[in-house]
């Protein structure tokens, strides 16, 4: 964050045209939420990677070598950026039901180690906030990661 922010200032004193932004990539967004939760407790176990993976490439229907590319990105991308609301802001034209799926997502890359930190709690929190999921949705996502075994990954959400 506080490459960001250096960086903030170094392009307003080049008076740069801080307007503009680079060009939308809704699958970057999604695969940056889910590296940002996982790395929210400052240690991202090798359970947490590989839900990523796994859930990245099936949210997105993407190969391994697509998805680690995706990933690779995705880690660069994190590391640049201030807020949620630079990865959040390019999901809003998702429907609800694709914006719960994130949200799901990030809750079982979150519980992949069989538990869930206050501080991964607190990313899914603001993402949901920031996608407009309801708070029901919220707790709903969360009970159907956590109410399975722990490496037992949901396999489909749309039939309740």
């Amino acid at each position: 964050m506080l490459n960001s922010i250096t960086k903030l200032f170094k392009q307003l004193l080049e008076g740069e045209d801080l307007g503009q932004h680079s060009a939308a990539d809704p699958n970057l967004a999604i695969a940056c939420l889910l590296y940002e939760v996982a790395g929210a407790d400052h240690q991202i176990e090798r359970a947490e990677s590989e839900a990523k993976h796994h859930l990245l490439g099936k949210l997105l229907n993407l190969d391994p070598s697509q998805t680690n590319a995706l990933l690779t990105r995705a880690q660069q991308c994190s590391k640049d950026s201030a807020s949620l609301y630079e990865f959040t802001s390019q999901l809003r034209e998702l429907s609800q039901q694709n914006r719960y799926c994130v949200i799901q997502a990030m809750w079982q890359v979150a519980n992949a180690d069989g538990t869930i930190d206050p501080l991964e709690e607190a990313v899914i929190r603001k993402t949901a906030e920031l996608l407009y999921v309801d708070h029901r949705d919220f707790i709903r996502a969360k009970l159907s990661v956590t109410e399975l075994p722990a490496n037992e990954l949901p396999t489909s959400d749309k039939d309740q």
